[in-house]
């Protein structure tokens, strides 16, 4: 469906009507909604699973390491895991960061920092962020804690509804689709 014509129209109506208020009517998300044009799911980009995200509904949280790692903690583990996408960082601080990341963290976002789609944890390696990439925001994130919430839209919108929205959606962050018509 995700290359029909029709049906991606019928999805984008959908879309504008139940998504833009979270995700914006480009689609391309804010702090705190994930963008659905690139190729970066929390809980993986399949067309199966988004339509499962819109029937279902998803409930992320990141638990408050703040009193557990402390602010100096904090701070390294926030140096740790900006250098796993590769930025510029203090080496001092990001090894005594990998050392808490590695007792506190790899349960959700793995040895590697690649994240885990089962549980809706980000890749942390790809330099996307969902809210925001500054140090500040990380060290926040890593602080305080995150918790995000997708409702559900399947019992009012219905199966079939909802395949159109999924395939609309998918067809975003899938472009070659539109390319093969």
């Amino acid at each position: 469906m995700a290359s029909n014509p029709e049906a991606l129209k019928m999805g984008q109506r959908l879309f504008m009507t139940y998504c833009t208020a979270c995700h914006g009517s480009d689609a391309g998300g804010s702090p705190g909604f994930p963008n659905l044009r690139d190729k970066d799911w929390l809980y993986g980009g399949q067309p199966e699973m988004i339509k499962a995200s819109i029937m279902d509904g998803r409930m992320g949280a990141m638990p408050p390491w703040g009193a557990a790692l402390g602010a100096e903690g904090v701070h390294n583990v926030s140096e740790y895991v900006m250098s796993l996408s590769g930025r510029k960082v203090n080496a001092e601080a990001a090894v005594a960061g990998k050392e808490k990341f590695q007792q506190m963290c790899v349960a959700c976002h793995g040895a590697d920092g690649k994240g885990n789609p089962a549980m809706g944890a980000p890749n942390l390696t790809d330099n996307i962020w969902l809210y925001g990439g500054s140090q500040a925001a990380i060290i926040k994130s890593i602080s305080d804690g995150r918790s995000g919430r997708m409702p559900a839209h399947g019992e009012f919108l219905g199966d079939a509804k909802v395949h159109l929205l999924a395939a609309y959606i998918y067809s975003l962050s899938n472009k070659e689709l539109k390319a093969a018509k």
